[in-house]
This record gives C-alpha cells, sequence and structure tokens, in this order.
C-alpha cells in the first residue's frame, strides 16, 4: 500500500479550465486583491467593534485569515513576486497572525480542558457512592486506569491516590479534579489576559500601521515580478502548486502513518515535543497545499485537504492541552490528589492525539476495498 495524498489532480481538468487564456500575473492579483480586502474590512470591524467581545474575536479570525492566505500565496508563488517585498511582508503578517492568535488559543483551551474534566469525573452524571462491594469492584477498575492511563507528568500512581485520603483512584480523581479546575482557570485566564494585552498593544504599533499600509498596497497594486504579466498562468502557477504539494508528500512520508493507522497504537502517548513537531510542521504544509488550490482553481476545493487539516488541528489542539496540564502538574506545593487529576487530564488529552493522527491517516492513506465472503 503506497500512501498517497489528497489533491494529486492538481493540473487537472478543472484547473485548466479556470487559468485558460489568463496571465499568472491576472490570477495572482487578482487573488491577493481580494483576501487584502477582506483583511482590510475585518480590521475595520474590529475597531467598530468597541466593547463587543464576541464581535472583535470573529473580526480577528477573519484577519488572521486572511493574512494567513496573502503570506501562503507570496510563498508558494514567490518566483512570480518581487521577493524582497514579499518576504518582509510574510514575516510581518506572521507577526501579526501570532500575535492575534494566542488570545484565541488560550480561551480554546481552557474550555478544552474543563470539558474533559467534566467528562472524566462524569460530574453531572455520577451516580451516589455505592456499597462496599460496588466500591471494591470500581477500586480494580481504577488500578488498571492509574498505571496504564495517567502516564503524564504529575500523574501519581494508585498509591499515591490512596495517601490523598481515598484509596480508590476514581474517587482521588474526583477529589483533584475541582482544585485542578481551579488551578487551570487561573492559569489559562491569567495567559489569556496577558494575550489580550500583547495582541490590543500589537493593534496600537507601528509596526501594525506599517503592515496595515502594506496591505493596503496590495489591495490595489500586487508587486509582482514583471515576467508575471507574461507568462500563461496555465504554465506558470500549477508547477509551483505542485511543488507545495509534493512538499507536504515528502512531509507525510517521514510520519509513522503504518502505526498511527491502527487505532489505540499508544504511540502518542508519551509527551515529547520531538514527536509532535513532525506532525505540526505537516499541519502547516497541508495548509499551503489547501490555499495554492484555491488560488489555481477556486471553484474546485479540495475537500480532503481541508479533512486533513481539521485532523491535524485536532491534534495540535489536544498536544496543547496535553503540555498545559502538564505545565499545571509541576505547579510547587500541589495536592496529591491535584497532581493526580492533572496526570488522568494530561492522558486523556494524548489519547487524543493519537486519535486525531489515527483520523489522519484514515484520510490520507488509499482505502482498500472491504473482501466479500
Amino acid at each position: 500500500m503506497t500512501p498517497h495524498g489528497p489533491g494529486d489532480d492538481d493540473g487537472g481538468p478543472e484547473t485548466g479550465a479556470v487559468l485558460a487564456g489568463r496571465t499568472a500575473e491576472e490570477v495572482l492579483a487578482g487573488y491577493l486583491h481580494q483576501q487584502s480586502a477582506d483583511f482590510l474590512r475585518s480590521l475595520r470591524l474590529h475597531r467598530e467593534s468597541g466593547s463587543d467581545a464576541e464581535g472583535a474575536g470573529e473580526a480577528a479570525r477573519q484577519l488572521r485569515r486572511a493574512a494567513r492566505r496573502i503570506s501562503a500565496t507570496l510563498h508558494t508563488f514567490r518566483p512570480l513576486t518581487d521577493e524582497v517585498w514579499a518576504d518582509q511582508l510574510r514575516a510581518e503578517l506572521g507577526w501579526l497572525s501570532g500575535s492575534l492568535a494566542r488570545e484565541q488559543a488560550c480561551a480554546s483551551r481552557r474550555e478544552r480542558l474543563m470539558t474533559a474534566l467534566q467528562r472524566l469525573t462524569g460530574r453531572g452524571e455520577r451516580p451516589e457512592r455505592p456499597d462496599r462491594q460496588g466500591r471494591a469492584e470500581r477500586g480494580k477498575r481504577g488500578d488498571r486506569t492509574a498505571t496504564g492511563t495517567a502516564t503524564g507528568p504529575g500523574a501519581p500512581s494508585s498509591a499515591a491516590a490512596a495517601a490523598a485520603g481515598d484509596p480508590d483512584p476514581d474517587g482521588a480523581l474526583s477529589a483533584g479534579a475541582a482544585r485542578a479546575g481551579a488551578l487551570l482557570d487561573r492559569q489559562l485566564t491569567l495567559a489569556r489576559t496577558r494575550a489580550h494585552s500583547a495582541a490590543l498593544q500589537a493593534l496600537g504599533s507601528s509596526r501594525f500601521h506599517a503592515v496595515a499600509d502594506s496591505v493596503a498596497v496590495l489591495a490595489s497594486e500586487a508587486p509582482l515580478a514583471g515576467t508575471a504579466g507574461e507568462l500563461p498562468a496555465a504554465e506558470a502557477l500549477p508547477p509551483l502548486a505542485e511543488q507545495a504539494h509534493r512538499q507536504l508528500t515528502e512531509a507525510v512520508a517521514a510520519l509513522p502513518l503504518s502505526r498511527a493507522g491502527y487505532p489505540y497504537n499508544a504511540a502518542a502517548l508519551a509527551a515529547d515535543q520531538r514527536q509532535d513537531s513532525p506532525w505540526h510542521q505537516v499541519r502547516l504544509l497541508v495548509r499551503l497545499s489547501r490555499y495554492a488550490r484555491e488560488v489555481i482553481a477556486p471553484e474546485y476545493a479540495d475537500f480532503r485537504l481541508a479533512e486533513a487539516g481539521r485532523a491535524l488541528a485536532w491534534h495540535r489542539d489536544a498536544a496543547e492541552a496535553a503540555a498545559a496540564a502538564a505545565a499545571a502538574a509541576r505547579t510547587p506545593r500541589i495536592a496529591p490528589a491535584t497532581a493526580y487529576a492533572l496526570g488522568v487530564l494530561h492522558a486523556d488529552q494524548r489519547h487524543e492525539v493519537e486519535a486525531a493522527r489515527f483520523a489522519f491517516g484514515r484520510v490520507w492513506l488509499p482505502r482498500t476495498p472491504e473482501r466479500r465472503g
């Protein structure tokens, strides 16, 4: 079975129909004008939102969306642009997008971890405490959970749970969950507040105004190379889009997809940034390939690339949530039950990382037809 990726049909008949009779400059400039206009419109909405936090957040997301597409287009089709200008704008758009993303990331991470804690403790669905016999049976199950699931940093064993005052790890999880949730809430709320202040400072800086001025210029005049106006779009653009897709397929080939293609393989349970980094890089390359296709075939979106991107975004969110739980578990002088709950939460999110890798493999690997008996 040879892995292949979505989007292998770039340069097909539908692409030729879209690009026929147009120059590379016409296609690139049209796309950049559209995204720049979206950027400026989102900026205006953000300024007009005032105290409307929800409106400001949505405007910021749209601003980042346009910034990502402008940056990706300048990267993929760099040989057809004024490269010095394009590289500088890409760097500034990356700074802006990162500055605006942190607040939303902190809010999403907090919501994700609080929801996971509620799910793990069964809060609101928990039956009354069983009798001693039921408690003993549940304790046996809890021993397996403590030794096989709570593998994250700061996750004590069942013995540590017993030391917390309850020989039942499920009881220790319930006892520690409230404090673990309060600790995570404080840490992530503080991080979100700082990110919000940093975003406001960035949006009011002279650096941001310079970026906005450059995008305003891009909305009316795209600084492209002189050759872009002479080259047919159907000849100049597909090879560059295919190059972006080839980089993606090469990066995916380096992933352990053969193992990730099996559920419950436990490969992702160890929290190691080195094993997560290649997956994060593939997520960025999926985005580049998808945006390149938007340029050359806007009416023929590759839904499998979009599905792959969603699986890898899930992977990123789970990995970052697991890291937040691990960081909270390293807080000095926390109670053993709190550390235990954070360890279980960390392991739960690493299981989510594994599930996201499995989902990506299901999208990327070719499907073998089922045998009929």
